[in-house]
């Protein structure tokens, strides 16, 4: 039998940023239906009277000419900003749409340097807002903690840049008590309730490797491996919402204190 009680969690922000990124492919500067849809979920969250401004950088990866590069970054900010603005965002608050070429691939430290040129594909968004004191959300004992904005390159288990603060700050709480738990690894949109496809291994296992990759992270952390273990269980339990919705990685709470 499982005890039913609450766990308050307090998130302190510092900062007035937000910040969101958007993630293209090879030479192209159009904005993919994956990527539109997770920044359409993102602006949905905004609180538009809160917001101050929008500045938009585009980056490239290290391949072609730095003018080709330029242009490319250039392009995939003004897209961005297209987006924006057709998501009710105020053209005026749009301050700034920047191109900065290319990033090399020393920026990030990995050994597999496909990885680093998707990593570097991309947009950077910052929104400033009105400065906000304290943001709590509660749990109960027992259910399932959904790791909100916890997202990954599509098609890997590589944790996107944007969302290791947002692991930090779950870690911070979570070390703090001594319940056990299970990180379960979840995909959307696969036929037969099936996993998705880990691009890095061609393996049928995506759910898996991006639950593991959490594990591995508090682990390392400090957080002892008596508490926690890691499981993906495909598209098996889709929130029945939007796609996007559906590609996220929960703790579900297995004892009390």
């Amino acid at each position: 039998m499982r005890f039913i009680f609450f766990l308050l969690y307090s998130v302190f922000l510092f900062s007035n940023e937000l910040k969101h990124t958007v993630y293209f492919e090879t030479n192209k500067s159009d904005v993919s239906l994956i990527e539109r849809n997770r920044l359409i979920s993102f602006v949905e969250e905004l609180n538009y009277e809160d917001l101050v401004s929008v500045k938009i950088s585009g980056f490239c990866d290290d391949i072609g000419s730095d003018s080709y590069n330029l242009d490319l970054s250039l392009n995939r900010a003004n897209n961005i900003k297209r987006s924006l603005i057709s998501n009710s965002i105020n053209s005026e608050k749009i301050i700034s749409v920047n191109g900065k070429g290319e990033i090399f691939l020393e920026k990030y430290s990995s050994k597999n340097p496909d990885v680093i040129r998707a990593l570097n594909r991309r947009v950077e968004i910052i929104f400033i807002t009105k400065n906000k004191k304290e943001e709590t959300f509660k749990i109960e004992k027992g259910s399932s903690l959904v790791l909100e904005n916890i997202l990954f390159l599509t098609g890997y288990s590589y944790l996107m840049p944007s969302s290791k603060k947002k692991l930090d700050i779950i870690y911070n709480n979570i070390k703090k008590d001594s319940f056990s738990f299970i990180i379960r690894g979840h995909v959307c949109c696969t036929s037969g309730q099936k996993d998705a496809i880990d691009r890095a291994t061609k393996k049928r296992n995506l759910s898996v490797v991006r639950a593991k990759f959490i594990y591995n992270y508090f682990l390392k952390k400090g957080i002892s491996k008596s508490r926690m273990s890691y499981e993906g269980v495909g598209n098996k339990f889709p929130l029945g919402g939007k796609p996007e919705k559906d590609r996220r990685v929960e703790i579900l709470i297995t004892s009390d204190f």
